[in-house]
């Protein structure tokens, strides 16, 4: 899908978070595209602290006080809170070329993914963490805007 939205790789920069599983996908993507890979720590997935590990469905039958509202992500003792991971993407985002200069494709996590695109659209939380966190897409900010780009599974 990238190889066909990018019909010129040159001049184009990709940037993964180190977790494995985004280092995986970034690998796949520079195979495809002859780009090297940086690592940039803060895009890295949100710190769960304590809960770093654990099941969702475990944690949702041990805490469900927690899980019962939005946000239990930034609830887990010694993770981040949203302010921490909303200014380390922010301060990611800062540090790139301006648009139309601004060609970097980014392989992130569902949570930090999402508050690098609140960010950029300059959403507040409640809006931030209302937006989906899909398997199968690929998102292109752009112009101030940010565009859903589905991804077609291949028939196995």
């Amino acid at each position: 899908l990238l190889r066909d939205l990018i019909e010129e790789p040159d001049g184009w920069r990709l940037v993964s978070s180190p977790l494995g599983r985004a280092q995986a996908t970034a690998g796949l993507i520079a195979e495809a595209l002859g780009l090297p890979i940086e690592t940039d720590r803060r895009v890295i997935e949100v710190s769960f602290g304590e809960w770093d590990g654990r099941l969702r469905d475990e944690l949702a039958a041990e805490h469900p006080e927690t899980f019962g509202r939005g946000g239990w992500q930034f609830a887990a003792p010694g993770g981040e809170s949203y302010e921490s991971v909303e200014a380390r993407v922010g301060d990611w985002l800062a540090s790139l070329p301006p648009e139309p200069q601004r060609k970097v494709i980014v392989v992130s996590h569902g949570g930090s993914g999402r508050v690098v695109r609140g960010a950029y659209l300059g959403l507040p939380r409640t809006e931030t963490l209302a937006q989906e966190v899909p398997q199968d897409a690929v998102f292109r900010l752009a112009s101030g805007a940010v565009e859903r780009i589905d991804c077609e599974v291949a028939a196995q």
